[in-house]
């Protein structure tokens, strides 16, 4: 029976360790390499403007450019209906943490551009109306401004 509670115990320890483990590793890395985060919450498999946000912009070469160049470090907090594109219990949890923080207003698509301390420097709520070049180029102005 002890072994049993220290094994729970363990576990919920774990769970919870790992709960900010995306963001705290994006500051991390962010940090190191003088870059900001990039935080898209996203409802990958029922939101239009979503689905759009990652086809029109985050797929094409110009925001990859900016992780490729160390601009940005991209971190997705998607909240998935369809029964067959649920994430992990851990996901979940880790996700709904970053909503309360970030997105209590439960915003879709809702993109924040953070600092490496995880201080917000600019929203964009919806669909940006810009595309992946302007977008990507309002990015790297801000990052520019942050790291003179």
């Amino acid at each position: 029976m002890k072994t049993i509670i220290v094994t729970i115990m363990l576990v919920m320890f774990s769970v919870g360790i790992h709960a900010q483990n995306r963001l705290e590793t994006a500051k991390k890395e962010a940090a190191e390499n003088n870059e900001l985060i990039l935080l898209n919450f996203s409802g990958s498999d029922w939101c239009i403007p979503c689905i759009k946000l990652h086809k029109n912009i985050i797929e094409k070469e110009d925001f990859k450019k900016l992780q490729e160049d160390h601009i940005i470090t991209y971190l997705n907090a998607d909240f998935p209906r369809n029964k067959k594109n649920q994430l992990s219990t851990e996901i979940k949890n880790e996700n709904a943490k970053l909503a309360d923080q970030y997105n209590p207003k439960g915003i879709f698509p809702y993109t924040i551009l953070l600092n490496k301390d995880g201080k917000v420097l600019k929203t964009w709520e919806g669909l940006p109306a810009e595309n992946a070049l302007a977008f990507s180029n309002e990015i790297r102005d801000l990052q520019q401004k942050q790291n003179p």
